[in-house]
């Protein structure tokens, strides 16, 4: 097979000018590296996890710490994946707002924004979990993550409905690794 440069350029989802430090409630799902099964396994509709998603939950109920901004909703670990909701900013608003037009916007993860927080939540899991394992410097994530601005209260409770049933539909999973060969 031949590359092919189309196939293979990556290209962000984000929306261009929008603030993604700014106030508001995000949903976001990271993946386990090559989407392998580090965390445990489905059974009868309940996660039965192992020493790892005990860390990588920890990593996650530590970033209030490093950013005070940040308040935590539903999380769940999966077997290769989480899925949480993490709302930035106090008295919240659900939804966030535009950039100005006229901004330019720093390359790399804006401080205090989606991108610092989810890399720090990577960072501080990875380093955690490679030291139980014994694997230092393997990569524990897949690269990037996907993120989705919530917008209203409907929004919001669908996303935590989603989050908290997770495991009752691993069957159907695009990331069960037997529906691997369904992803495009």
């Amino acid at each position: 097979m031949r590359f092919n440069p189309d196939i293979h350029r990556r290209r962000s989802v984000r929306l261009k000018r929008w603030d993604y430090a700014s106030r508001g409630a995000y949903f976001v799902t990271v993946c386990a590296h090559g989407r392998e099964c580090v965390f445990g396994e489905v059974r009868s509709g309940r996660v039965v996890l192992n020493g790892a998603d005990k860390i990588v939950e920890s990593a996650w109920n530590d970033l209030p710490l490093h950013y005070p901004r940040v308040e935590l909703d539903v999380f769940v670990v999966m077997p290769n994946h989480v899925h949480g909701i993490l709302i930035i900013g106090r008295g919240l608003s659900v939804g966030a707002r535009h950039a100005s037009p006229l901004q330019k916007m720093p390359r790399g993860p804006k401080r205090g924004s989606v991108g610092a927080i989810v890399g720090s939540f990577k960072s501080a899991a990875t380093r955690r979990v490679n030291t139980l394992r014994k694997t230092p410097g393997l990569p524990l994530w897949q690269r990037n993550y996907y993120e989705h601005i919530i917008r209203g209260e409907a929004e919001i409770n669908r996303a935590r409905e989603y989050v908290l049933h997770n495991p009752l539909k691993w069957l159907e999973d695009e990331n069960h690794p037997e529906n691997a060969m369904n992803r495009p």
